[in-house]
């Protein structure tokens, strides 16, 4: 496969970033220290590149209601420059993507899948939309996006801009200019920490980091890479596909049963999926399989993906979905999937590295909340 490039891409090689190939995108991995680059974030404030996330509009008279149908959020309901966490799901309720959904007109609404689910949602949509008075449109090459998140991003941010970001709530946006540049610009992120996300035209991409970078430099913005981003996430118990979220699993399987709208007015109630996730929302409720937990060792032996999760007799009751060395808290920390008898906060159990039975404690997520 041929590796896609950002319009970034130039700045990273130039600011010495270690690259690796993200979902057929090279990336920026690191720039120096991933510790440093995680705590900048969380004391002052980052910089990141994610333009190989992809945006996918949905335009036309019916394109809530085939969002509706699509997805399983109300996304309907959103008021213009709102913005929603949701998922896309097979009939069987397998989750096929978590997405974000922005409304950024009466009919318009921009759609932000994970890189490696792009092609994915895309065609899913566009086979969804069969009926509806609505256009799915790629727009993946039309935009470079770019984060600034930590308790500094404000700070910075502000001078740049002529929008009211005190007005700015979290989960909306609004077009801007940032840096004399045209932006969307979203108060979403997925570090843990406040911050901004900002669409822009590919060919604004440089200007405007450059521009976030000088206005930030007294503050402490750092360029961070992918690396840091994980350890952000996780501390944040956030899920991410392919670790915690899977086509195996259901968002009620998950724990974020929440995202289901069972209560929509339009089609009928009806959308892609919704016998299949009735039946796991009755299950998660009465005997639930497996539930997601955070785990703490109070060790140094780091717990990873796809390691077992062991009782104290050696029963494997589960498997490791994620796991990292905590900047923050300064241990090592998982999310995993255990089995109901073994998931209650403060039970000990353990997590089989390489055939030592490492003991973790398991913990209510997320294991970081920022100061609000």
């Amino acid at each position: 496969m041929t590796l896609r490039y950002t319009a970034l891409d130039q700045v990273h090689r130039a600011l010495g970033a270690t690259m690796t190939d993200f979902a057929g995108w090279d990336m920026p991995l690191r720039y120096g220290s991933e510790r440093e680059e995680h705590n900048a974030v969380r004391t002052r404030a980052g910089l990141f590149d994610l333009s190989h996330m992809g945006e996918i509009a949905v335009t036309g008279p019916q394109a809530g209601e085939l969002l509706d149908h699509a997805l399983v959020g109300f996304v309907s309901a959103l008021a213009v420059n709102k913005a929603r966490y949701t998922m896309i799901c097979a009939a069987d309720g397998g989750i096929l993507d978590d997405l974000i959904v922005y409304r950024t007109g009466e009919a318009e609404f921009l759609v932000v899948a994970n890189a490696s689910n792009a092609q994915l949602v895309l065609d899913e949509l566009t086979a969804r939309a069969e009926g509806f008075d609505a256009e799915v449109r790629d727009d993946r090459d039309a935009y470079a996006l770019i984060a600034i998140q930590g308790p500094e991003a404000t700070a910075i941010l502000a001078p740049l801009t002529d929008a009211d970001l005190p007005a700015l709530k979290y989960y909306t946006s609004l077009p801007a200019t940032v840096a004399g540049r045209p932006a969307l610009l979203a108060r979403t992120g997925y570090t843990g920490e406040d911050g901004f996300e900002l669409f822009v035209a590919p060919g604004d991409a440089e200007p405007l980091w450059n521009a976030l970078s000088e206005a930030g430099a007294a503050k402490g913005l750092v360029p961070c890479g992918l690396s840091c981003r994980d350890t952000l996430r996780l501390e944040a118990g956030m899920p991410l596909y392919g670790h915690e979220l899977s086509t195996e699993l259901t968002p009620f399987d998950a724990g974020l049963g929440r995202v289901v709208r069972f209560d929509k007015t339009t089609n009928g109630g009806a959308f892609v999926g919704r016998e299949a996730l009735e039946k796991a929302a009755e299950l998660a409720a009465t005997h639930p399989p497996r539930v997601r937990v955070g785990l703490v060792s109070p060790g140094r032996r780091v717990p990873r993906a796809g390691m077992p999760v062991v009782s104290g007799d050696g029963t494997v009751i589960g498997s490791i979905t994620s796991g990292a060395p905590s900047p923050t808290l300064g241990k090592p920390i998982a999310m995993a999937y255990v089995d109901a008898a073994h998931a209650a906060p403060g039970t000990a159990v353990a997590v089989d590295v390489r055939g030592t039975h490492e003991p973790v404690e398991v913990v209510e997520l997320p294991f970081y909340t920022r100061a609000r």
